[in-house]
């Protein structure tokens, strides 16, 4: 093997019939020459037009290239053989086998990939993709009716192109992950929660089309169970005795995984919920322990389009505001922090962190705050009544002041700027 050598090189001229232009020519570290056209020549006097080069910006030009070369962070400077669309490929068959992500997620990914990332950058070898190319790219990357993406959503989308350029450094030897460098849009949340109210949610059971439909409702309201946590909610896990739901599982993306924390939890079971799920349970189908609460079509799970397309239906019906399903859980979870401490509402709602949970504290009611802003600023006790002094006396005592004032000062000897402290009048010297 060659050994590794230093990147030299140097800049030239070319002049041509209309104009001049800088190029570079240099030695990368494996032995290849490189020959890179910098810019056109800049021949007038003051700063150089955007664009343009005199021999010092040139040569300047070259030390910033050959600096990235010695760091091993030089665009193209590894061959990696690897086109953007392999990277991408890799990348989906890692996190689905190797970090066995939720099918959800990964069909998320895949969409991702598929209607934004491969037609910018498929074609491209991974090293050939630079920062610069990804924000051109970002700056006019739309949805596909051609719309504005939300700040939101171009973040995510650099979060998955990091993703697959980090797993490139690791199987192909990139020496760098150019979306690193890309800096992430700003994102403003107001923090504000749609939920509904106690007689919304009722309205909103009552004007279920059915009675499957109903319980599905109330227990989102009363539970915070997510869409598919209620989906996968079999009957032996709803402990009548205990007054629990235990949330052991999630159906997604059609595929059966744990609860998004990737941890069983334990919901408390209210009476109006337990009621209902009781009433249901006495169908004369899908009632035993293994069975699901809330089956599909011959006892298997709800496909998530019709409960949408009937959701929506009972939203009408009842007349109220088009809040999402999952607007049912934030629900649960403004309800009870005005309950609970916040740690049995995070524990019941299945956040992994505390800040989720903590999103909804403005909800919980202070009734003492506005009786501690009103006592840090009460008035302190006044004394009583004192006397108020005549206007004509305070004008007498004013010109009485001044006169004493200036007989003093014409008694007084005058000092010079600086006199030493053993000169001064009244001064003892030992």
């Amino acid at each position: 093997m060659r050994p590794l050598e230093p990147p030299t090189g140097h800049v030239y001229r070319r002049d041509g019939k209309r104009r001049s232009t800088w190029y570079a020519k240099y030695r990368l570290p494996d032995g290849r020459q490189v020959q890179k056209r910098i810019g056109p020549t800049w021949t007038e006097r003051g700063r150089p037009a955007a664009g343009h080069y005199t021999k010092r910006t040139a040569e300047a030009w070259l030390r910033a290239v050959l600096d990235e070369a010695r760091r091993g962070t030089l665009p193209g400077l590894v061959r990696t053989g690897a086109t953007f669309a392999d990277a991408a490929a890799e990348f989906l068959r890692y996190v689905e086998h190797d970090r066995s992500i939720k099918p959800s997620t990964l069909t998320d990914y895949r969409s991702i990939v598929t209607a934004h990332l491969l037609p910018a950058f498929g074609a491209m070898r991974v090293e050939e993709v630079t920062p610069e190319k990804i924000e051109r790219w970002r700056a006019t990357v739309t949805s596909a009716d051609g719309s504005p993406l939300s700040n939101r959503t171009k973040n995510k989308l650099l979060v998955l192109l990091h993703g697959v350029f980090r797993r490139a450094q690791k199987v192909y030897g990139l020496p760098r992950n150019p979306v690193a460098e890309v800096e992430r849009h700003p994102q403003r949340s107001s923090g504000d929660i749609q939920v509904f109210s106690v007689e919304e949610v009722y309205a909103l059971v009552r004007a279920a089309s059915s009675e499957q439909d109903a319980a599905i409702y109330l227990t989102a309201a009363f539970t915070g169970l997510r869409r598919g946590e209620l989906v996968a909610l079999r009957w032996r896990d709803v402990d009548f005795g205990a007054s629990t739901i235990r949330v052991r599982a999630s159906y997604a993306g059609r595929a059966l995984t744990t609860p998004k924390s990737g941890r069983v939890r334990s919901v408390p079971l209210a009476p109006d919920v337990a009621e209902t799920l009781a009433r249901l349970g006495q169908r004369r189908f899908a009632t035993r322990d293994d069975d699901l609460v809330f089956p599909g079509e011959a006892g298997s799970y709800l496909d998530a389009s019709a409960p949408r397309r009937r959701y929506g239906r009972a939203l009408n019906a009842a007349g109220l505001r088009p809040l999402r399903f999952h607007d049912l859980r934030h629900t649960f979870g403004t309800r009870m922090i005005a309950r609970a401490d916040i740690r049995r509402v995070q524990e019941w709602m299945g956040h992994a962190d505390i800040q989720t949970t903590m999103r909804y504290l403005h909800y919980a009611p202070r009734h003492d705050d506005a009786a501690l802003v009103a006592d840090a600023f009460r008035r302190e006790a006044a004394p009583g009544p004192a006397a108020v002094p005549d206007r004509g006396d305070l004008c007498s005592r004013s010109v009485g002041g001044l006169a004493r004032g200036r007989q003093r000062a014409a008694t007084t000897p005058r000092l010079p700027w600086y006199v030493p402290a053993d000169a001064r009048p009244g001064s003892v010297t030992t």
